[in-house]
């Protein structure tokens, strides 16, 4: 099985703490390359995303890669940042652009996300292994698909090591991702993020929000269902290791896993790849 990494997001509550350390043991048993912990931009679950990461890491015994977002950063606090992620041991960052919050004020010291992983090799040397995003069916604020592109290569040249994209269910997209960023010169490893399927209703939302595109034969499907929980379960887990497989055999270098913090639905994929 080629190499697999989690990514969760800081809990707020107690009970969301309980429920990341059972997300966080269930899933360490299927021996994770890394795990990453998402960044709460302009304050708002910073605090939460160190002690996360901390937590993942001292208590479960895994190795974290942290989110780190350029918005509404300056460069003295994401030096900080970085000299106590070092100072802990990480070894792996995730460079995101992130998204501007409403109300707030100050996009930061950096604009993209090519600037924030610039940056990172300047302060931190080859230290940190540095992750940046893809979008196989282009970011939802691009002026078109070739734009896209350049962006995306602009952060290899600036220094990342790898990619994880934004999930999505149409495998030809990766595919056509990854050959078009090949042409461009880029040779970095780009690992599928892939989103398991429990709940429909939410991951259509996700998807309007990140402009990741359900294929109309699965909503169809899902929607067959309705209400019956346990059937959308079974009929996404079915699906997205059917995707997984395909991604795959096709030549994808690993799979990274949105668990949103949950275990069971990652799990179910992951059972029928190795059946």
């Amino acid at each position: 099985m080629p190499p697999i990494s989690f990514e969760f997001f800081p809990p707020k509550t107690d009970e969301q703490r309980a429920q990341l350390d059972k997300a966080a043991i269930a899933l360490k048993a299927l021996s994770p390359e890394y795990v990453s912990v998402t960044f709460g931009a302009g304050g708002s679950t910073l605090n939460y995303t160190g002690e996360t990461v901390n937590r993942l890491h001292s208590e479960h015994g895994l190795n974290v890669a942290p989110h780190l977002s350029c918005v509404g950063g300056t460069r003295a606090e994401l030096a900080e940042l970085l000299d106590s992620y070092r100072a802990a041991g990480y070894r792996r960052i995730v460079a995101l652009r992130g998204d501007l919050p409403s109300g707030m004020a100050s996009p930061g010291d950096f604009r993209y996300a090519s600037e924030l992983v610039q940056f990172i090799r300047e302060h931190s040397g080859d230290h940190f292994h540095i992750e940046v995003a893809a979008y196989p069916e282009t970011h939802p604020q691009a002026d078109d698909a070739l734009a896209d592109l350049r962006h995306f290569k602009a952060k290899i040249d600036a220094g990342a090591d790898g990619a994880i994209t934004q999930y999505f269910f149409n495998a030809d997209a990766y595919f056509r991702f990854v050959d078009d960023v090949r042409r461009l010169g880029v040779d970095v490893p780009i690992v599928p993020g892939i989103m398991p399927i429990s709940n429909f209703t939410q991951l259509k939302r996700f998807s309007d929000m990140c402009g990741a595109e359900i294929p109309r034969w699965i909503a169809k499907r899902m929607q067959a269902h309705g209400d019956d929980a346990v059937s959308v379960r079974e009929l996404g887990a079915d699906v997205v290791a059917q995707l997984c497989r395909r991604l795959l055999e096709g030549g994808a270098p690993g799979l990274h896993f949105y668990t949103l913090n949950r275990a069971q639905a990652t799990r179910a994929i992951l059972d029928r790849l190795h059946g």
